[in-house]
């Protein structure tokens, strides 16, 4: 990842670590709660709603490298269950580990000339600027993996009717009797064959009158 855009200190998923002072085993932690931002879950599936409090414990080790800042987040996740479509929540907590490097430095804690060198390289770090890291995207790549692909509202729900999709969980009992299609297709059949025998009658009957007149 190429070095971060300007960076907002008053966001409050943006932290600063000059206080840690660039020395190797400086350790800070870190509690803070913040407003969930934008899309922050699987979209259409599940995910904390914007604006939704998530609760940050963070721990700040300096190294030769950056800052490695380890961390677990914690919020109420919406949804809606797959089996009977009824809507849900859960808690959801999510770890995560990420190191933030300085942008004058390689990944042996070595200062280098000039940042970005190693493009291919650049494209899979995070750095720091101005002492200053964002949180958001470690941050919503560790929601989304904490989420349930498919979410239930409880591990047993038996999901709706297939026939008249009702909620088979408020009705334990609910069926529907079964035709054997076998059995459908003979009295169709049965059927049929009835109502050619009133057609035979009703057309026999004209003729037995036409005789009698006779």
């Amino acid at each position: 990842m190429a070095l971060n855009a300007r960076l907002d200190h008053r966001n409050p998923l943006v932290f600063d670590t000059h206080e840690l002072g660039r020395r190797p085993g400086a350790l800070q932690r870190l509690t803070r709660t913040v407003d969930a931002p934008k899309d922050l879950g699987i979209k259409g599936v599940i995910g904390v709603p914007e604006g939704a409090p998530v609760e940050l414990d963070l721990r700040l080790e300096s190294v030769m490298e950056g800052v490695l800042v380890t961390g677990t987040a914690r919020a109420a996740a919406d949804g809606e269950c797959v089996r009977c479509l009824e809507p849900l929540q859960l808690d959801v907590e999510a770890d995560f580990q990420e190191m933030f490097s300085y942008p004058d430095a390689d990944d042996r804690g070595r200062v280098i000339a000039e940042p970005g060198d190693d493009a291919e390289d650049d494209e899979d770090r995070l750095f720091l600027e101005d002492g200053l890291f964002d949180l958001e995207p470690v941050l919503r790549d560790a929601v989304v993996l904490a989420l349930p692909m498919q979410p239930v509202c409880q591990e047993d729900c038996p999901g709706l009717c297939a026939e008249c999709g009702a909620r088979l969980a408020d009705d334990p009992d609910h069926h529907h009797d079964a035709v054997d299609i076998r059995w459908a297709a003979l009295q169709g059949l049965a059927g049929t064959m009835r109502d050619g025998e009133k057609d035979e009658m009703s057309g026999a009957e004209p003729g037995v009158d036409e005789k009698q007149e006779k």
